[in-house]
């Protein structure tokens, strides 16, 4: 029989999160500190607006790219808080996640060669899609000294005439890494040099914890080449509803509606129905749940440095990223170690990139009882280590 594979696919790595995981499920009192998953449960009133929708029977198909009254709310939100204004019908698309508009949006733009600049250490999708839309992923290393920001720097040397779209993957998955006004301008000034355009993967920017998250689609000249990708998974507590959006020019959207509409059909209808319930309701619970994982994200900080466990401290996400190069052994081996002497689960910073070797990226979107117990934890650990 000829071979049924795609070599494209077989030649993908398979993703260096979940292996921890399906160790950690069959392990008697291990803690996870792995998965990137709201600890709160999705608010009430989003839930009770699905289960209404439900009771109602509104089960069917929407419009391909979404309920006309969650675009609006979108485009709503969109303007008050990253103030930039889309017009609902024609530059709202929603999406089963902020992964399928990742996707899609490389689908509708890359032809074969174009290259993809991809900072990392970042989220493990970028660069499979990237290679599964026969674009060419370029990554760019980003550097603990530098707190992993993009410099203006790192851009420069990293573009090359067959460049077309920089991935901007703030504030970050993993290392909690965010971009400020002052960081972002030099960066503006190069992406309209070199004439790229950008994914600009939002989907934690309520989780800023240093001033308001800034967008950079917002800079003059950026709106019109820059797909916004966001959603509700992070923010509202909404994983398991796969709901998403991607903003951006028309002819764009438009395009990345037509792959969505012949791959998808449409986004899950009462997730929908929920999320304009959750825009137009449900923001006073996701300032509680940021402010929870503040408490938790400044406890984390303060232990490491107790500890004298070297990290830069994280202004978005729920990740941090400390450093373990003083103790001599790669991320993955730290983190089997971890594992199977303290039983605690955490992920190494490989899974997000070479560059990503000699840190940790562990969640904070635990208990504040998971993480002193997890801290205790590690504490032994690395004291055995430094004996």
């Amino acid at each position: 029989m000829r071979n049924p594979l795609s070599k494209k696919v077989v030649n993908l790595e398979p993703s260096g999160i979940r292996k921890f995981f399906d160790v950690v499920n069959e392990m008697k009192d291990a803690i996870s500190l792995g998965v990137g998953e709201p600890d709160f449960d999705t608010p009430w009133r989003i839930r009770e607006e699905g289960i209404y929708t439900l009771e109602q029977g509104r089960t069917f198909y929407t419009s391909n790219a979404g309920l006309k009254e969650l675009k609006i709310e979108i485009a709503k939100y969109t303007k008050e808080r990253m103030k930039v204004e889309y017009e609902p019908n024609k530059e709202v698309l929603v999406t089963v996640g902020g992964s399928e508009a990742i996707d899609i949006m490389f689908r509708a733009m890359l032809d074969a060669g174009d290259e993809v600049l991809i900072p990392q250490p970042s989220f493990v999708s970028y660069l499979p899609c990237a290679v599964m839309a026969d674009g060419v992923p370029v990554v760019i290393p980003l550097k603990n000294e530098n707190e992993f920001k993009l410099t203006a720097e790192e851009l420069e040397a990293a573009v090359t005439p067959k460049s077309k779209i920089l991935v901007m993957p703030f504030p970050n998955n993993p290392t909690g890494a965010i971009m400020t006004k002052e960081d972002l301008e030099p960066i503006v000034d190069l992406i309209i040099k070199h004439d790229l355009y950008v994914l600009s993967d939002e989907i934690y920017a309520e989780l800023s914890y240093q001033g308001d998250h800034v967008s950079i689609a917002s800079f003059p000249g950026m709106r019109e080449r820059t797909i916004m990708v966001n959603g509700f998974s992070k923010s509202f507590a909404m994983t398991g509803w796969r709901l998403g959006y991607a903003c951006g020019p028309e002819n764009i959207i438009e395009q990345m509606t037509k792959v969505h509409q012949y791959a998808i059909m449409c986004a899950p209808t009462n997730s929908q129905y929920a999320a304009v319930e959750g825009l137009r309701n449900c923001q006073g619970e996701v300032v509680k749940m940021r402010e929870e994982y503040d408490r938790r994200r400044r406890f984390l900080v303060h232990e490491f440095g107790r500890m004298g466990l070297e990290c830069f401290e994280p202004y978005g996400a729920f990740y941090i990223f400390p450093s373990i190069q003083e103790f001599g052994m790669t991320s993955e081996e730290f983190a089997n170690r971890l594992l199977e002497e303290e039983k605690v689960a955490v992920v190494p910073g490989t899974a997000f990139g070479a560059c990503g070797e000699g840190f940790l990226r562990i969640s904070y979107a635990y208990s504040l009882e998971d993480l002193k117990e997890a801290v205790g934890r590690l504490e032994r650990f690395i004291e055995r280590l430094r004996k």
